[in-house]
């Protein structure tokens, strides 16, 4: 039996990023990666050179200000939002992945953008996920593809 999920999981990363950010309140670009570096999936991406957190419009001694986390499965969205984002008072973007397009749109709001990578978010994502289920039933879980079980303590 096989069953797909990414979507699912998908949106399980960014609601534990957000909380993480509000409880941490991280004061600069900085202190948002050593946050996510601390994320045992963003660890394991690092080991194994798989995308790692990384900043992409800013820099590490900038302020965070307002952070929003951005990891809408399957889609970036509409890449008209940057200005009304910035207008909201959102000075920094926490992305699982960002097009060029959007890149620019973000640019030009003076939005910084931290990109936490692809596979470590789907991967955190399906963690939290996994986590949820296996307080029900206990599952073999095959890791593979990138993908790595971290279980958190519940």
């Amino acid at each position: 039996p096989f069953m797909c999920v990414h979507t699912v999981a998908d949106n399980h990363a960014p609601g534990f990023l957000q909380n993480l950010m509000a409880k941490e309140k991280p004061e600069y670009l900085g202190d948002v990666l050593k946050l996510l570096k601390q994320i045992p999936e963003y660890r394991q991406a690092m080991k194994e050179r798989l995308a790692p957190p990384k900043i992409i419009l800013g820099d590490a001694n900038k302020k965070a200000g307002k952070i929003f986390v951005d990891m809408t499965g399957g889609t970036e969205g509409s890449k008209d939002i940057f200005k009304n984002l910035s207008q909201a008072g959102i000075d920094t973007l926490l992305c699982m992945h960002l097009s060029e397009e959007h890149f620019k749109k973000s640019k030009e709001a003076r939005i910084n953008v931290i990109i936490a990578g692809h596979i470590p978010s789907d991967t955190l994502g399906l963690n939290l996920l996994l986590d949820r289920i296996e307080k029900k039933e206990k599952f073999k879980i095959i890791p593979c593809s990138g993908f790595r079980r971290i279980k958190r303590k519940q």
